[in-house]
């Protein structure tokens, strides 16, 4: 049985980051002088920041995975430049947690948007996830084509 869902982890809880924005965090396909900082990457360290939020509050034994993500690239912002990353609780059902995110540069909001969670007990994501390759590679063998 999985340990419940620490009773502080509610609406309303939040934290913020601050994050570089490296080359390895860029696009390059408009040029240099234009590289700014990636939707991927932008969408990457948002639902890293709601991990990280929400690991607070787990046992070691339990994590979170992501479910849906939905965030608006507003603008760019420079390589170079250090970006904010504020994520807030805005609903806890169960052990599903869905967070409000705010991404701002120096100047403005560059991101907003929303990331679901799922708490999960990781030896059994575990189990699961190997049951499943097993049964890929099965059907691999077998000569069965994905569906």
């Amino acid at each position: 049985m999985n340990p419940p869902i620490d009773p502080h982890l509610k609406t309303g809880a939040s934290a913020t980051e601050h994050i570089l924005v490296e080359r390895d965090r860029s696009i390059g396909f408009m040029g240099e002088t234009a590289r700014v900082y990636s939707t991927p990457s932008m969408v990457n360290d948002v639902e890293y920041a709601c991990l990280r939020l929400i690991q607070k509050y787990l046992p070691e034994e339990q994590s979170s995975v992501g479910m849906h993500v939905s965030i608006d690239h507003l603008a760019p912002t420079p390589v170079g430049c250090e970006v904010q990353i504020q994520v807030t609780v805005s609903a806890v059902e169960g052990r599903k947690v869905t967070l409000d995110t705010e991404v701002r540069d120096a100047l403005e909001l560059v991101g907003s948007g929303v990331h679901v969670r799922y708490v999960i007990d990781v030896a059994r994501q575990a189990r699961r996830v190997g049951e499943k390759r097993t049964l890929i590679e099965n059907r691999a063998r077998d000569g069965i084509a994905p569906v």
